[in-house]
């Protein structure tokens, strides 16, 4: 009986918990659960681009608004990704101007972040069915500002500042939590701790090697694959000069922040070196996976869902780009910043869009892939350059900043 009374008890306090969550939700009164909303709306656009792009030929064909494809696959896939893209980027950029600035909770913006969900659903609604009443010119000037054009060869000249901010943003998020991540385990003086801290170190370098070795088996196998010759030489130097530049001693970051950002590094080159057109003599593995099958259905689901995760965590780390971290917060102060998270999502509405469409409006993407083409192979080993740019002036800062302020003090 007292068994039978327990599971009453906790099936009775999870249903008002479910209540009290339900209410709040109703109430707009948990900008918490808030986040996940939007996080679910956008993960929806996702897929919502997606079942357009393949399996929405027939009706984009007759929608006079896409008669300028002449009803070519790939041309209306393209367009029918764009207009979505633009219709998430149209909302969450709404919901950024009408939310930047708030910082203390029960005021109006704070109410409109967590609650009103009735009208944010017709709004969203009605930015979704918009892009597709507008002419092909305005969806490709779109696409223009969103992307860098048809190929690699334009990446030097015309990287599109959205993506940028949006991969610049992503960057130094997951900088910052490597950095706070062996701040924390450096914090703990013991020495059981500092032998976890080696252990931890000495796995993220044994797998950065054995990564970049499987790179030169996999990726270069023959002497004439020289591109990636040089994209995995070139991040085994990248590893080298973040090692040298941490254990440095007036820097003195120590041995698990570049390890950490060595297998960051490392993921980016598997991931560009993969993002090359199957046709490629160097990519056996693409060649192998250039069937649709289900391990290529799951390496989908996995890399949208990455996406929408990365974005999500992304959207909620405002802390770490603010200027003044000596502020003291208050209760009433909202928990994140409600601007930023929208500005991170309307960024990535772009972002995800070029993914399907491997950035280039003119090329094939056959189903279930995302990111393939030479313009993602480029867009991933300049963004492997830059996070290691980044790093290194996040560790090099400080010391010219106190240096200065030494020699202005003298």
């Amino acid at each position: 009986m007292e068994s039978l009374n327990g599971v009453e008890m906790e099936s009775g306090s999870a249903k008002l918990q479910f209540k009290s969550w339900l209410s709040q939700f109703r109430n707009g009164s948990n900008p918490w659960m808030a986040r996940y909303v939007y996080g679910f709306m956008f993960l929806i656009a996702n897929l919502l681009a997606w079942a357009v792009r393949d399996y929405g030929g027939n009706v984009l064909t007759e929608m006079e608004r896409l008669k300028g494809c002449h009803g070519v696959k790939d041309c209306l896939g393209a367009q029918g990704v764009l207009r979505v893209s633009l219709a998430c980027f149209m909302f969450y950029f709404t919901m950024f101007l009408s939310t930047a600035g708030a910082s203390k909770l029960k005021e109006p913006r704070d109410s409109w972040q967590s609650g009103w969900w009735s009208a944010k659903i017709v709004l969203w609604v009605t930015f979704i069915i918009i892009p597709f009443l507008l002419p092909a010119a305005i969806i490709q000037l779109y696409g223009e500002i969103a992307h860098f054009g048809a190929g690699y060869h334009s990446i030097l000249l015309l990287i599109p500042v959205f993506i940028m901010v949006f991969l610049l943003i992503q960057l130094i998020s997951i900088i910052s939590f490597i950095t706070w991540l062996n701040d924390c385990c450096q914090s703990s003086k013991s020495e059981r701790c500092q032998i976890h801290i080696m252990l931890l170190a000495t796995t993220a370098y044994v797998l950065c090697l054995t990564g970049i070795i499987l790179m030169y088996i996999w990726y270069a196998p023959e002497p004439s694959c020289l591109l990636n010759i040089f994209f995995i030489t070139w991040t085994l130097v990248l590893l080298q000069l973040m090692t040298s530049v941490s254990l440095h001693p007036k820097v003195n970051a120590g041995i698990l922040t570049p390890g950490l950002m060595g297998l960051y590094i490392v993921f980016i080159c598997w991931f560009a070196i993969r993002s090359e057109p199957s046709g490629e003599s160097c990519n056996k593995k693409a060649e192998a996976s250039n069937k649709t099958d289900w391990l290529t259905i799951i390496s989908f689901v996995i890399a949208v869902l990455a996406m929408v995760i990365a974005t999500f965590s992304t959207g909620i780390d405002s802390k770490c780009f603010q200027f003044r971290k000596d502020e003291t917060e208050s209760e009433d102060d909202v928990p994140y910043g409600y601007g930023f998270f929208h500005f991170v999502f309307a960024t990535g509405a772009m972002y995800f869009a070029m993914l399907l469409i491997g950035w280039n409006t003119h090329q094939s993407m056959k189903k279930f892939t995302i990111d393939v083409g030479w313009a993602s192979t480029w867009v991933r080993i300049v963004n492997e350059w830059i996070a290691v740019c980044v790093y290194l002036w996040m560790l090099v800062a400080p010391i010219i900043w106190k240096s200065r302020q030494t020699a202005e003090s003298a």
